[in-house]
C-alpha cells in the first residue's frame, strides 16, 4: 500500500504542476459540398507540412457537411478532404491562434471510381496502423443484438470458439477497455451495441504491457464528440431456442468547453446447451467406460449504465471523467446424466444430477484522465487513474440420484449445495510522456502501476440428518494481491525525406517489476513472487513505395498466470471432470520475431506478416487420470513450445456495390513437453479464416455476410474440434435516414459447436457442446438530431 500511495502521489504531483494556458479557442470550422447538396461522412484531415506523415488532427462531415477542428496548435498545414466518389481536396492553411471559418468546400464527383448509389454510403471498416489495424465496430450488422463476444466473432484474425474463447495466432491475447485494465474479464458483460471500435495490435511494443504474447485487443466504448444535443434508441428482439430482447438509449451534449455523455444498454437472453462425452480408462477395469449427457437450460440478463464528462478549457488542456456501472445475471438449470461400464462393457453405476446455480455480477469503473497539447505536435503528455470493482456471487443447488442396472432410483437424492463469492479490485496509474530529441527523432517514456486484489470465499456443504453441513475438505477460500511497476522508454524516428521517409523505425525497452502473493485459508497453497524483468523491443520499416512497405520487428514478452490458472479452487459440478487452478504456475517468457508486407492499390490492399514465437514454462490445460478414476484437468507448465506461421488480410472492392475482406492465419506448434510423466503431442498445423461479405443491393439497404472457419486446433493431449459458422445482418434506412430496420441471422446452418478429442497412454476422451447459437433478431433504431448516426446507425462499409 505505500508503494501504492506514492505512485498516487505522484500523479496528483503532476496534475498539479500542468501549467495551463487559458486562451481562445482554436478551431478550423467549415462546411462540404458537391455544389448542390451537403455531404455527410466526408474525412477531413489536417496534416502538419512540417511533417505529413502524421495527422495532426481529423473529423467527420456531418448530415450537413459540416466539420469543426477544435484544438489546433499554431503553425502551418494542409487540409486534406477525402470521399469514396469525389476527388481528394486539398488547401493549405496557416493558423496562427484564432478561429478560421474557410467557408464552402466543393468536391468533385470521380465517376470513374463508384455509382451514384455507393457515394453516399461509405464509412470506413478497417482502418490499419503501424501496430495492427482497427475495426470499426458499427460497421457490423451481423452481430446487433450480441456482446463483445459476437463482435469478435467478425474482427480479421480473430479467433472465437463456440464457448466464447479468443485467441490470435493460437495464443489469449490481452483484452484491455478503453486502453486500460479491467475487473470485466468476461466479454459477454459488455453489449455490442455499446462497443465504437476494436483495436487489434498485433506487434506491440515496448509501449504496451509485455504481458501480451500474441497481441493486444483494446475495445473502445462509444463516446460522442459532436457539437450540440445529439440522442439515439435502439430496439431489438428475437429468438433462437428461446426468446432475446436488448435496447439501447444514448444521449449527449456538447459544448464549447464541456461534453457530457449517458449511455444505457441491455440484453436478456434465454439459451440452451446439449454437452455429450465419453472417456476410456484403459487401466481401470470396473470405471473402464463413461458416458456423459449433459442439458442446460439458461436465462441471461445484462445491463450497462456509462457516464462522461469532458471538460477542455483552453486548446492545450482537457480533463475527462468516465463511470460504468455493470450489472450481469445468470440462471442455469443443469442436468447431467452418467452412464459406467466396466472394461467388459457391463452395468457398473448410473446416476443423474441436477444443480440449479444462480450467478450474480456487479461491476463499477471509474476512471480520470488528463491530457495536455504543446505548440510541438509531436510533444504530448497524458495520465490517468482508472479503479475498477468486481463482485460476484455464485449459490448452486445439487440433487443426485443413483439408479441401478434397471433403473430403478437407489436410496435418496444426495443433496449438496455450494457458494463461491469473489470480490476483486484493479486499478491502473499510468503517465505518458513523449517529446522530440531531433528533427526526425521522437522519444515516448511513461510509467504504468496495475494494482489488483482478490480474495474468494469457496464453500460446499452436504445434506446430513435434515441440515446442511460444510465439508470442509472441499470448502476454501483465496486472497491474491498483486502489484506491477512498469517504465518504458521507446525512441521512433526516420531515415530520408520527412514527407515520404524511406526507413522508420523504433527501439524499446520496458521494465516491470511484479510482486504478487496468493494463499489459501488453510495456508495448505501459499505463494509469493517478487522479480523484475527486462522486455526489449525493436522494429525497422523500409517504404518501397508511399503505399507499400516491408516490416520486421522482434520483441520479448512474458505470459503470466491469471487468477483463473492460480486459484486452486477444484471446481466438482462434473465429479468424474473436476478443474481448478495451479498456484505454482511459473510465468512463460517469450521471443518473437515478426516480418510484414503491406500494399494497397485503389481498389484491393494486401497485408501479410511471418511470425516466430518461442516460449519456455509454456502453461496449458493438462489433464490428470487419477487413482479413483477421475480426470483431473489444471493448467501446468508443459515445458517448451516454438510456434511459426503466417497471417494475411486482403480486403478488395472490385465493383461498386461489393466489398470484402479476407483474412488467414496458418502456425504449426512445435512441442517439448518431456517433463510431464504422460504421452503429449509434439506437433501440430493449425490453421483458420474469415470472409466478410459487404453488399449494398439498394439505396439505404445494407447486407453483410461472414463465414468463419477455425481448423481443429493442438492441445497438450489432442485437440480441439473445427469450428465453422456463417451469420448474416440486413440493414434498410426508413424515411429521411434517422431510423434503421435491421435483420440478424447467427450461425445460419446451426453448424457452431465446440470440443475436444485427446488420446494418451492411460485414457481416451471425446466431448462436444452444442448451443442454441442459431437466433433471428429484428432490430429498431431511431435518432433525433443526426450526429449519432455514425456512431450508431450508418454501419457503412469500406476496404481503405
Amino acid at each position: 500500500m505505500k508503494k501504492y500511495r506514492q505512485n498516487l502521489s505522484l500523479l496528483i504531483l503532476l496534475f498539479t504542476l500542468s501549467q495551463f494556458s487559458f486562451g481562445q479557442n482554436s478551431s478550423i470550422k467549415g462546411t462540404v459540398s458537391d455544389g448542390k447538396l451537403a455531404i455527410e461522412f466526408v474525412d477531413v484531415i489536417l496534416k502538419n507540412t512540417i511533417d505529413s506523415t502524421k495527422v495532426a488532427n481529423y473529423a467527420v462531415t456531418d448530415i450537413s457537411g459540416n466539420f469543426a477542428l477544435e484544438n489546433i496548435p499554431s503553425g502551418d498545414y494542409q487540409l486534406q478532404f477525402k470521399l469514396i466518389g469525389f476527388k481528394t481536396f486539398k488547401q493549405k492553411i496557416k493558423f496562427t491562434g484564432s478561429p478560421i471559418a474557410i467557408g464552402t468546400i466543393t468536391l468533385e464527383s470521380d465517376t470513374n471510381l463508384l455509382n451514384a448509389v455507393v457515394v453516399n454510403s461509405q464509412k470506413k471498416q478497417i482502418q490499419k496502423t503501424d501496430e495492427g489495424f482497427v475495426f470499426n465496430a458499427v460497421s457490423n450488422i451481423s452481430q446487433s443484438g450480441g456482446t463483445a463476444t459476437d463482435m469478435l466473432k467478425s474482427i480479421p484474425t480473430v479467433a472465437v470458439d463456440a464457448d466464447g474463447g479468443i485467441t490470435l495466432r493460437g495464443k489469449s491475447p490481452m483484452i484491455l477497455i478503453n486502453g486500460k485494465n479491467s475487473a470485466i474479464t468476461n466479454m459477454d458483460q459488455i453489449a455490442a451495441s455499446s462497443i465504437e471500435s476494436i483495436e487489434v495490435i498485433s506487434n506491440p511494443t515496448a509501449k504496451y504491457d509485455a504481458n501480451a504474447e500474441s497481441g493486444i485487443i483494446n475495445i473502445k466504448l462509444k463516446k460522442n464528440n459532436q457539437s450540440g444535443i445529439n440522442g439515439a434508441v435502439v430496439l431489438g428482439s428475437g429468438f433462437g431456442a428461446k426468446g432475446r430482447l436488448n435496447s439501447s438509449v444514448l444521449l449527449n451534449q456538447k459544448t464549447e468547453k464541456w461534453n457530457f455523455g449517458l449511455g444505457y444498454d441491455n440484453r436478456f437472453a434465454g439459451r440452451t446447451k446439449k454437452i455429450k462425452g465419453d472417456r476410456t480408462n484403459n487401466f481401470i477395469d470396473d470405471e473402464h467406460f463413461i458416458y456423459q449427457n449433459r442439458n442446460d437450460e439458461r436465462t441471461e440478463g445484462l445491463q450497462n449504465l456509462k457516464l462522461n464528462i469532458d471538460f477542455s478549457p483552453n486548446e492545450r488542456n482537457s480533463f475527462s471523467f468516465e463511470a460504468l456501472g455493470n450489472m450481469e445475471s445468470q440462471d442455469n438449470d443443469e442436468t447431467l446424466h452418467t452412464q459406467v461400464n466396466t472394461s467388459a462393457n457391463q452395468f457398473f453405476s448410473n446416476n443423474i444430477r441436477h444443480s440449479l446455480e444462480l450467478e450474480r455480477s456487479k461491476v463499477g469503473e471509474l476512471a480520470f484522465s488528463y491530457d495536455r497539447k504543446f505548440d510541438d505536435d509531436r510533444k504530448g503528455l497524458n495520465a490517468s487513474i482508472t479503479s475498477s470493482f468486481n463482485k460476484h456471487r455464485e449459490n448452486t443447488d445439487i440433487d443426485t440420484n443413483n439408479y441401478d442396472q434397471y433403473n430403478t432410483q437407489i436410496a435418496d437424492a444426495f443433496l449438496q449445495r455450494t457458494h463461491n463469492y469473489e470480490h476483486e479490485n484493479i486499478s491502473n496509474a499510468i503517465v505518458n510522456y513523449s517529446f522530440p530529441v531531433s528533427e526526425k527523432s521522437i522519444i515516448e517514456t511513461g510509467y504504468k502501476g496495475t494494482f489488483r486484489f482478490f480474495n474468494s470465499d469457496f464453500q460446499s456443504a452436504d445434506m446430513t440428518n435434515g441440515e446442511y453441513v460444510v465439508n470442509p475438505l472441499a470448502s476454501n477460500s483465496f486472497k491474491f494481491n498483486e502489484q506491477i511497476n512498469a517504465v518504458y522508454g521507446l525512441l521512433n524516428s526516420f531515415i530520408g525525406d520527412k514527407e515520404n521517409p524511406k526507413w522508420k523505425y523504433n527501439l524499446g525497452l520496458r521494465a516491470e517489476n511484479v510482486s504478487n502473493t496468493g494463499a489459501t485459508k488453510n495456508n495448505s497453497d501459499r505463494f509469493n513472487n517478487d522479480y523484475l524483468k527486462l522486455f526489449p523491443s525493436a522494429s525497422l520499416q523500409m517504404n518501397l513505395t508511399a503505399d507499400e512497405f516491408v516490416k520486421i520487428g522482434y520483441s520479448k514478452r512474458i505470459n503470466r498466470p491469471d487468477l483463473d490458472n492460480l486459484n486452486p479452487f477444484i471446481d466438482i459440478t462434473d465429479a468424474l471432470n473436476p478443474h481448478g487452478g495451479n498456484p505454482y504456475l511459473k510465468p512463460e517468457i517469450i521471443h518473437i520475431a515478426e516480418m510484414s508486407y503491406n500494399k494497397e492499390w485503389s481498389k484491393y490492399s494486401f497485408s501479410t506478416n511471418a511470425f516466430y514465437r518461442n516460449a519456455t514454462d509454456a502453461i496449458r490445460q493438462y489433464a490428470e487420470l487419477q487413482d479413483n478414476g477421475v480426470i483431473l484437468l489444471q493448467p501446468r507448465n508443459i515445458g517448451t513450445t516454438i510456434t511459426y506461421g503466417l497471417e494475411t488480410i486482403f480486403s478488395l472492392k472490385p465493383i461498386g456495390f461489393y466489398d470484402a475482406n479476407i483474412s488467414i492465419t496458418a502456425f504449426e506448434q512445435k512441442i517439448n513437453a518431456s517433463n510431464l510423466a504422460q504421452d503429449v503431442v509434439n506437433s501440430a498445423f493449425s490453421w483458420y479464416g474469415k470472409i466478410i461479405n459487404n453488399f449494398v443491393p439498394w439505396k439505404g439497404g445494407k447486407l453483410q455476410i461472414i463465414g468463419n472457419y477455425n481448423s481443429s486446433l493442438a492441445t497438450a493431449q489432442g485437440k480441439r474440434i473445427p469450428v465453422y459458422n456463417v451469420d448474416m445482418g440486413f440493414q434498410q434506412k426508413l424515411g429521411k435516414g434517422n431510423a434503421r430496420l435491421g435483420l440478424v441471422v447467427t450461425d445460419m446452418f446451426n453448424t457452431l459447436e465446440s470440443g475436444y478429442k485427446n488420446n494418451t497412454f492411460l485414457f481416451s476422451n471425446n466431448r462436444t457442446s452444442k448451443s442454441d447459437t442459431r437466433a433471428l433478431m429484428l432490430t429498431f433504431a431511431y435518432t433525433f438530431k443526426s450526429d449519432f448516426k455514425e456512431k450508431l446507425l450508418e454501419n457503412q462499409f469500406s476496404t481503405e
